[in-house]
């Protein structure tokens, strides 16, 4: 197993020989394949993947009983805080065994807009609530959440397909630490900034910013994580004073709706929460309505750039927060095993179905090689089977089409040369598994590194130097997330400086997402605006900037008439305000001379000011 060298131009690892278009396939064993001269490759010792043990805990008989035990499922949208039929249905399915988990009656259209309706009614009065009330509110949906979040993770797991412990950690723990993070933190955020002028002519006002909320807004969200983004987008919408429309995934929409649940009973007035059960073919009445003031969507570039459309339409703002194809650049001085346990993390988790999720690494070619050992072993000990069972590292994809996205991408790789270490083989049976898979031997023109993969693949590339890495890792449409591994400050500084993307991280990946204060989006066609934290909250409302003056002058300096007298007073300001040196008392002494400064100008403003101006 350990160890790898070169020989004859095959690689040599982890007892698997590599050539040419031979493909390496999971196994619980070593495989060794063989090569005579240049004849074909064969597998000595099979398993066939549908025999694979990894996929068996899967295939148990009784799994579908147990995926309903104690999750709260709920059949109708919610609007007004009123559970309302629809004429539609959407079935929730589990990915893990291909079962149902429940039937959701779908809204039309015309329930989207009886929807927005809603949201409108509901706006005056909540855009009034006081921010400590809306944060009350918030805090009570924190304590339920809480309190119910064995149920919540069950279902996350049921619909999506991750480990019950992982949907603990990657949707839960963000959602409530969002709630306590705006919960705590909203009324400081809001409050009325003041700003002292700089232009002296205005040293009168007493001026600031405001943070007001918006109107109506439509949440949009994928369903890879059913808590985490949507709780990331409407806990600040909400707490700025918006009401919203949400519209979670169909895939997942069981969880939607149980997060609207909460939030009703946690005490948000109805109408300011809707949450709709609506199928895509009707998410343009949200997009197309004239009351909706903004649009936040997560997903996929191709729907993402539909919403931009119709929001241009209108003129209104879209928050896009598209895909990813996320960079890790290792340095020669990173350390080996903090590196390779970080890369398959943060590769692999979620079944690789993050926006985020690393889908290129470089790495230096010093380090290459026991890298790609160490990374190969570490994959190779992922337990890939029953979300619900506890000892299960990856489940299922969410999707039966994503798996195909997937499958499709690492086929066109190898058929393209490239080589997989493990995995990389479409396992049979019940439920849309796909085993982790490392690739080498890729390059730029192939699609699984140009294209979003969403899952659970980690293609390695050697580099000659760090400058290569970071060269490589900034050619892609793409600009959501990078990461750096090192141990140097220095090249940690520069990775930070010099990776195009949102968030760069350096020595981990993906998790910048649970934290509150920090901000979320990308560049090029990963989205358009920020989420989380400070940023994203001023995305969320009119930065209002605000002006009293107590109006006690009769005129101001540059009120009508004009005349020669005002335009010697101008003329004698600029130099004033914007000079240099001796040049400021010649001005001052001219300005002082003209009628318009006599009349008009404030001489206790001005002398208050006299230091900053002189």
């Amino acid at each position: 197993m350990g160890g790898a060298s070169r020989r004859g131009g095959a690689l040599l690892k982890f007892g698997v020989v590599v050539r040419g278009r031979g493909r390496v396939r999971v196994s619980d064993r070593v495989s060794v394949w063989i090569r005579d001269s240049d004849s074909m490759l064969r597998l000595v010792q099979p398993w066939p993947a549908s025999q694979h043990p990894r996929f068996l805990a899967s295939q148990s008989s009784n799994a579908a009983l147990r995926y309903d035990a104690g999750m709260k499922i709920l059949q109708h949208s919610i609007v007004r805080n009123i559970d309302i039929p629809g004429p539609g249905s959407i079935t929730s399915i589990n990915p893990a065994t291909e079962a149902e988990i429940g039937r959701v009656t779908a809204l039309d259209k015309d329930g989207a807009v009886d929807a927005v309706a809603a949201a409108k009614e509901a706006y005056p009065e909540w855009s009034r609530t006081p921010v400590v009330e809306r944060a009350r509110i918030l805090g009570r949906w924190m304590e339920i959440m809480l309190a119910e979040q064995d149920q919540l993770a069950r279902l996350v797991s049921a619909e999506g397909g991750k480990p019950v412990a992982e949907a603990r950690l990657v949707d839960v723990l963000p959602g409530l630490d969002t709630l306590k993070y705006f919960t705590e933190h909203l009324e400081e955020m809001l409050a009325f900034r003041p700003v002292a002028p700089e232009q002296l002519l205005f040293a009168h006002w007493k001026a600031g910013y405001r943070f007001d909320p918006l109107g109506v807004m439509a949440v949009i969200t994928p369903w890879n994580y059913p808590v985490g983004i949507p709780m990331a987008e409407i806990v600040p919408a909400l707490g700025a004073g918006n009401t919203l429309v949400f519209k979670p995934a169909s895939a997942t929409v069981l969880t939607g709706l149980y997060l609207g649940d909460m939030a009703r009973r946690a005490g948000l007035p109805p109408g300011v929460l809707n949450t709709v059960a609506l199928p895509g073919s009707a998410t343009d009445a949200l997009l197309d309505h004239p009351d909706v003031c903004k649009v936040l969507f997560t997903g996929s570039v191709d729907i993402g750039r539909h919403v931009a459309r119709r929001c241009a339409e209108r003129i209104i703002p879209a928050q896009l927060e598209l895909g990813g194809k996320d960079a890790a650049v290792v340095a020669p001085d990173a350390g080996l095993e903090r590196t390779a346990r970080g890369l398959v993390w943060g590769a692999f988790v979620n079944s690789g179905q993050t926006c985020a999720s690393i889908e290129r690494v470089y790495a230096h070619q010093s380090i290459f090689e026991p890298l790609v050992e160490r990374v190969v072993e570490l994959t190779q000990e992922i337990r890939v089977g029953d979300p619900f069972a506890p000892d299960t590292d990856m489940g299922p994809l969410t999707t039966r089409g994503q798996r195909e996205i997937v499958a499709k991408q690492v086929a066109d790789a190898l058929d393209r040369g490239a080589k997989a270490l493990t995995g990389g083989v479409l396992p049979e049976g019940p439920g849309f598994y796909y085993p982790p898979t490392v690739l080498v031997d890729v390059d730029h023109g192939m699609e699984i590194i140009a294209e979003e993969t969403f899952g659970p693949v980690m293609p390695i590339m050697a580099v000659s130097s760090l400058e290569e890495g970071i060269e490589k890792a900034n050619d892609s449409r793409f600009g959501l997330t990078a990461s750096g591994w090192t141990r140097s400050r220095e090249t940690a500084q520069r990775l930070q400086r010099d990776l195009e993307a949102g968030v760069v991280m350096i020595n981990d990946h993906v998790v910048a997402f649970a934290e509150a204060t920090g901000s979320w989006g990308g560049l090029g066609e990963s989205g358009i605006g920020r989420a989380h934290g400070s940023f994203g909250l001023h995305e969320l409302v009119n930065v209002k900037y605000v002006v009293h003056d107590a109006g006690n002058d009769k005129a101001m300096p540059w009120y009508y008439p004009y005349g020669e007298d005002f335009d010697q007073f101008i003329q004698a300001a600029m130099p004033l305000l914007y000079g240099k040196g001796l040049d400021k008392y010649a001005s001052l002494n001219r300005l002082a001379s003209t009628r318009r400064f006599k009349e008009r100008v404030r001489k206790t403003t001005l002398a208050a000011n006299l230091k900053k101006l002189l």
